[in-house]
C-alpha cells in the first residue's frame, strides 16, 4: 500500500484531532508550544505508522455500551435494594455475566468516562474532576473501532469536552462518526446538540429520548453492512430530579421517616441549591433510574426485533457511587466523591446472548478502565502502544476462574498542585454550549479546562489514593509527616471497618510501594510521557 492510501486509511477523526492540537500554540508558553508541537506530529506519524486496517468480519459483534449518571452500586433491584424497581437490569443480571464487583475509575464522573474511553486512569491525560476535559491526543475506543470498520455513534452525556463541532475534544474529534450529546447531564426536555451543531430542545424523558435517537443509527449500520460502536450515556439519575407521573407514582409509598429528613440539592425551577424532604427527593430519584432501565428494555427489544440482539453485546455500568441523597440505603462505606466502596462499586453487567449462554455471575475485582481492553481482545483489535490500566476481562467471559493480572488504582488528583497558568486547550475550544438546570457561577452552560502539566515534584503523589488488589484495598491520605494508611479486607470486611494497617504492616508496605510506583507512571503519562516526549523528570 503506497504512503498516500496508509494517509487514507487513518482515522478521519484522528487527523481532524491532530489538526486541530497544532492551534494551541498561541495559548501556551513559546518551550511548552514547541515540545508539544513536536509530540503532536511524533504522535501522527506514529499512528501513521502502527493504525490497524479494517477487519471484515460477518460475525463481529455490535458493541452497546450503556452509562448511568450517579448509579451506585446498591441502587438495582438484583442488588437488593428494598425500594427500586428496575426489572430490565435485574433481567439482564440473571441472564447475562453480573460483575459483582465491578468499579469506577473514579468517584466522580468526568474522570471515570475517559477511562471508558481510552483504558486509562484519567490522571494520565489530566481529567482530574468533572468538567476537566480530555487531551486531543488520547486514543480511544471509537478511533480503534472506527479504523477496524465499525460505525460509531455517542448519544447523550459526553462531559470530557465540549460537544460543539469545532471542539478538538468533542464526541466527532475522538473518533465518533454521529453524535446526540451534551456537555453535562440534563432531565427532562433536554437541549442536546447533533453533530456538533446548535443546541435544540427536545421534548421527552431523557432516556428514552437517547434511545430512540440510537435506533435509526443501529439500523443504518445494519444496512451498511457494518458492526457497531454505540455508547448512550445517560443523565439519569443526577440531580435535581424530575420523573413522569407514571414513574413517580410507584414510589407513593416510601418509608414516611424519609420524610423528617432534608436535603440540600439544586431546585428545578431556579436552578440554585434549595433544602428539600428527602422522601421527595428520593421519590423522584428513583423514578428516573426506573426510566432508564424501562429505556434500556425497549432497546433491548428493538434489538430483538430487529435480528441483532444475539451478536450484541450490552455493557452497563455506573459512573460513581450513589450520591449523598441516595445512600440512605446503601449497606457501603462512603459515597460519591470518596474512595470507600460506596463511591467507586457500582453495578456492572455484560450481556452477550451468542457468547454468553450460561448466566453466571463474578467476584473478580473489575473497573470501567476494563473497558476497552476487553473489546480490543473480543474483536481481536490492538490496543494503543501506551500505558493501560484495565485489563481484558475474556477470561472472565469464558468462565475462566484466575485471579486478577494487576491491581485497580484509584487516585483522586490534588489540583493545587495543577499549572493553571499553562492551560492546554484555548478557552475558546473549552467553553460549552449546551443548557442544563443546575447553574454553574451564574450560566447554565459547562466549561472545561486541562493543564499542561511540563514536569511533577513529590507534592504531585498526594491526594487520596487506592490500591485495590484481589483480598486487600490500600487507602492512602495525605504526605510525609501526615500521611495515613488504611487497609481492608474487603473479603471479611465489606463495610471497610476494620483498618488493618498495623497489624499486617507488611501486607499494608508492599501494596503502598507498587501504588507509588503506578503513581509514577501516571504522572509520566500526565507530563505527556506517552506523545512522544522524554520521561517525566521527578523533582525532590
Amino acid at each position: 500500500m503506497s504512503l498516500s492510501n496508509v494517509r487514507l486509511a487513518l482515522h478521519g477523526s484522528l487527523r481532524r484531532r491532530i489538526s486541530a492540537a497544532t492551534d494551541w500554540h498561541a495559548a501556551i508558553p513559546f518551550a511548552v508550544s514547541i515540545r508539544f508541537g513536536l509530540n503532536v506530529t511524533l504522535f501522527a506519524w506514529g499512528l501513521l505508522a502502527c493504525t490497524a486496517f479494517p477487519v471484515v468480519a460477518d460475525d463481529r459483534p455490535n458493541i452497546v455500551l450503556l452509562m448511568g449518571d450517579d448509579h451506585g452500586w446498591d441502587e438495582t433491584g438484583y442488588n437488593g435494594h428494598p425500594h427500586l424497581k428496575t426489572p430490565v437490569l435485574d433481567q439482564m443480571a440473571a441472564t447475562g455475566l453480573r460483575l459483582d464487583r465491578f468499579y469506577a475509575a473514579h468517584p466522580t464522573c468526568s474522570p471515570t468516562r475517559g477511562s471508558v474511553l481510552t483504558g486509562r486512569h484519567p490522571n494520565r491525560y489530566g481529567t482530574f474532576t468533572p468538567n476537566y476535559s480530555i487531551r486531543p491526543e488520547e486514543i480511544t475506543i471509537a478511533d480503534l473501532l472506527g479504523d477496524a470498520g465499525y460505525a460509531c455513534g455517542h448519544f447523550g452525556k459526553w462531559h470530557v469536552g465540549p460537544v460543539k463541532a469545532d471542539s478538538p475534544t468533542s464526541p466527532g474529534a475522538m473518533g465518533f462518526d454521529t453524535w446526540l450529546s451534551h456537555d453535562n447531564f440534563f432531565e427532562l426536555d433536554p437541549v442536546l446538540s447533533r453533530d456538533g451543531g446548535p443546541p435544540k430542545k427536545i421534548e421527552g424523558e431523557s432516556s428514552q429520548i437517547l434511545i430512540d435517537a440510537a435506533k435509526p443509527f443501529l439500523a443504518s449500520a445494519k444496512q451498511s453492512g457494518k458492526p457497531s460502536l454505540t455508547v448512550i450515556w445517560f443523565g439519569s439519575p443526577h440531580e435535581p430530579y424530575s420523573g413522569l407521573p407514571e414513574d413517580l407514582a410507584l414510589y407513593d409509598d416510601l418509608p414516611a421517616e424519609y420524610a423528617e429528613r432534608s436535603f440540600r440539592l439544586t431546585s428545578n425551577e431556579t436552578g440554585s441549591p434549595t433544602t428539600r424532604p428527602l422522601r421527595d427527593v428520593l421519590q423522584e430519584r428513583y423514578a428516573e433510574i426506573t426510566a432508564m432501565d424501562r429505556a434500556i428494555g425497549d432497546l433491548r427489544d428493538w434489538l430483538t426485533k430487529n435480528d441483532l440482539r444475539d451478536n450484541t453485546l450490552i455493557w452497563y455500568c455506573g459512573d460513581n457511587g450513589t450520591p449523598g441523597d441516595g445512600i440512605i440505603t446503601s449497606p457501603l462505606r462512603g459515597q460519591k466523591g470518596n474512595h470507600y466502596e460506596g463511591g467507586v462499586r457500582v453495578p456492572g453487567i455484560i450481556e452477550w446472548p451468542a457468547r454468553i449462554k450460561t448466566p453466571t455471575s463474578t467476584d473478580f475485582n473489575s473497573v470501567t478502565s476494563d473497558i476497552l481492553p476487553t473489546i480490543c481482545d473480543v474483536l481481536d483489535v490492538d490496543v494503543p502502544d501506551r500505558p493501560l490500566d484495565g485489563i481484558s476481562l475474556m477470561p472472565i467471559l469464558d468462565v475462566r476462574s484466575e485471579p486478577r493480572s494487576q491491581p485497580i488504582g484509584f487516585w483522586s488528583f490534588d489540583t493545587k498542585n495543577a499549572h493553571k497558568d499553562q492551560p492546554y486547550l484555548t478557552q475558546q475550544q473549552q467553553t460549552g454550549t449546551t443548557p442544563l438546570v443546575k447553574l454553574m457561577k451564574g450560566i447554565p452552560t459547562r466549561n472545561f479546562v486541562n493543564y499542561v502539566h511540563p514536569d511533577t515534584t513529590n507534592a504531585d503523589y498526594g491526594g487520596t489514593r487506592v490500591w485495590l488488589a484481589n483480598q486487600y484495598k490500600l487507602i492512602v491520605t495525605g504526605l510525609g509527616d501526615d500521611q495515613v494508611l488504611e487497609l481492608y479486607n474487603l473479603r471479611d470486611d465489606p463495610s471497610e471497618s476494620d483498618n488493618l494497617a498495623e497489624p499486617r504492616r507488611k501486607i499494608a508496605d508492599e501494596m503502598f510501594g507498587e501504588l507509588t510506583q503506578w503513581q509514577t507512571s501516571v504522572l509520566n503519562s500526565l507530563t505527556g510521557g506517552d506523545y512522544g516526549s522524554s520521561s517525566a523528570k521527578i523533582r525532590n
